[in-house]
């Protein structure tokens, strides 16, 4: 009897299994719906009665578990530090540029236009990356490189016919910009940026009428804050992605200079239709090489003495207008020698700069804007869009060739690189020194122009 009433006091034994080590804890399947881990009432209704302890359950049970999911997918695809990947993407897009000119869609654009979309597109999706150390080496390398290149036919006497004309469509477009900036400081007024609104303003003026030289430069005479600075350079680069864009759309039924040959053509088709070819070519094509090597060599040599005389001089930002100087006093003291050398020197230049272009559309981060500098965006857009409205409707009154207005603009806009790189990438070769020469005047204005319309106009407004 005392046994039974010691078996009926006694608590119920707990099965072994619950009560040692945590290897025998039951174990959590997820591949089902209703897992026994999952439902404690299944535990309690068991056979052996088993108590399961709190660290398995805890008194409050919640049935909806979080589950972290993490993508093994990283953008951008194309690291910044992949060099060979970066190079690859850049190299293929401008590749597909020179073919798409052989398509309708592609004569109609342009082959530059499609590598700069393409290069736009690409960054923007998250295939390459807006910033990487390729883009630097394009253009503080291989840009000036193309540049020599380009200009072996430069005769100053030709140039100076031509740049007349240009100079006046030039300071049409400047007088636009002005006007431009006026109107989108009352439309787009920047509030958010305090009082760097209109230092942001003024900066932005001048980097429309002398090219982006002007912007770093403007920028740090101006005190602008660094988050400002990168933020309006992010802004910038969208709005010129999209206004180079129209730029090449509306000079898309302007045709090439007679001059100028087409991307079809081949080295070997130009020295057969030659009109004083050589009388023995040799047959594995010795001679088109040994004019690119020279070619190239002679551009390495004209790019190292203008760097030279820019730093000798202290001139900022001058190595451009300093190598454009050097290959043109050469051409036109030495018209025959440098003009053997062009054909090379021209379908060298002319990969180096779809590369170029591709690099113009990449550097544009749409997100970076959007998240950042907003104000900026509009403020650029309308400021480039009255400037363009302008530029071509006094130049229609003014009697000015469309192809003058076009490259003026891209003058203002761009300065004299990418006024050189459409002159060359359009064959209209009888512009690409007169383009660069009409840039490099607006990088000499740009910083009073830019300064004296802040302090007297701007600051005013804001003031006001």
């Amino acid at each position: 009897m005392a046994s039974k009433l010691l078996a009926l006091h006694s608590p119920p034994l707990i099965p072994r299994s619950f009560t040692g080590s945590r290897q025998n804890f039951p174990t959590v399947s997820t591949s089902g719906c209703c897992s026994t881990a999952e439902d404690p009432r299944r535990w309690r209704d068991s056979k052996n009665n088993a108590q399961m302890s709190p660290l398995v359950f805890p008194k409050k049970y919640n049935p909806i578990r979080s589950v972290t999911v993490r993508s093994s997918l990283v953008f951008p695809i194309k690291s910044p530090q992949d060099q060979w990947g970066t190079w690859t993407a850049l190299t293929a897009t401008a590749a597909f540029g020179i073919w798409s000119e052989k398509t309708k869609i592609g004569r109609t654009l342009n082959g530059a236009l499609v590598s700069t979309l393409i290069g736009f597109a690409a960054s923007n999706l998250g295939i390459i990356s807006c910033q990487a150390p390729a883009y630097s080496v394009v253009l503080n390398f291989l840009f000036p490189l193309a540049v020599p290149l380009l200009l072996f036919r430069a005769d100053l006497r030709h140039v100076i016919q031509s740049t007349g004309p240009l100079l006046l469509a030039f300071l049409i477009g400047s007088v636009g910009t002005a006007i431009g900036t006026a109107v989108a400081f009352l439309m787009v007024p920047m509030d958010s940026l305090g009082w760097n609104s209109w230092k942001m303003a003024a900066v932005l003026m001048g980097r429309h009428s002398g090219g982006a030289v002007y912007y770093v430069a403007g920028s740090e005479a101006f005190g602008v804050s660094p988050s400002v600075l990168a933020a309006g350079l992010a802004a910038d680069n969208v709005i010129c992605a999209v206004y180079f864009t129209i730029l090449f759309a509306l000079a898309s039924k302007t045709p090439s200079e007679a001059s100028t040959f087409t991307n079809d053509e081949s080295l070997a088709d130009r020295g057969m239709n030659d009109p004083d070819p050589d009388p023995e070519p040799e047959p594995d094509n010795k001679p088109p090489v040994l004019l690119t090597a020279a070619a190239l060599a002679v551009s390495f040599a004209i790019c190292n003495t203008g760097i030279f005389l820019t730093k000798y001089f202290g001139t900022k930002g001058g190595s451009l207008p300093a190598i454009t100087a050097v290959v043109v006093i050469l051409a036109t003291a030495f018209p025959k020698q440098f003009s053997c050398l062009a054909p090379a020197g021209e379908t060298m230049a002319m990969i180096l700069m779809q590369v170029f272009f591709t690099v113009v559309g990449a550097s544009g981060n749409i997100w970076n804007v959007i998240d950042t500098a907003p104000s900026i965006f509009m403020f650029s857009l309308v400021q480039i869009v009255v400037h363009l409205a302008v530029i071509l409707g006094l130049g229609k009154l003014f009697g000015i060739n469309l192809k003058l207005l076009l490259i003026a603009s891209n003058a203002n806009i761009g300065g004299p690189a990418t006024a050189c790189g459409m002159a060359a990438a359009k064959g209209w070769s009888s512009l690409i020194v007169p383009g660069i020469l009409a840039g490099t005047f607006g990088i000499t204005i740009a910083t009073s122009l830019g300064t004296a319309f802040g302090v007297i106009a701007l600051l005013y407004m804001q003031n006001f």
